[in-house]
């Protein structure tokens, strides 16, 4: 027997307690939006690197842009291993940023 996923419109489609048949997919189109969120930061952030003025004003600032592009492709990746399948505990475990990854436990934890 084939397992294929219901579709949304179909009667009868529900979450059940443990278990969201459309669980990986919002997960899949989450990343996808969070990743077009994070090329319009990078495309953003190189239009106001090549304006010299801006760039010695507010470096710190610049640097904000760099730690965003970054915090978007954790939250990309960590989506799309849970979409894949992964347990979320072992996907954390793959976020390289430590204050991100100290806030995810802590979330699961309450």
């Amino acid at each position: 027997m084939s397992c294929l996923p219901l579709q949304p419109h179909a009667k009868g489609a529900e979450a059940l307690p443990g278990f969201d048949p459309f669980s990986a997919v919002l997960h899949t189109v989450i990343a996808r939006e969070i990743r077009e969120i994070r090329e319009k930061l990078e495309g953003l952030a190189e239009v106001l690197v090549c304006d010299e003025h801006f760039v010695n004003s507010y470096l710190e600032q610049l640097q904000a842009f760099d730690y965003l592009i970054q915090h978007s492709d954790e939250c990309v990746n960590l989506l799309e291993r849970i979409a894949g399948g992964e347990d979320s505990l072992t996907a954390i475990n793959h976020v390289r940023l430590g204050a991100v990854q100290q806030r995810l436990r802590q979330a699961l934890e309450g």
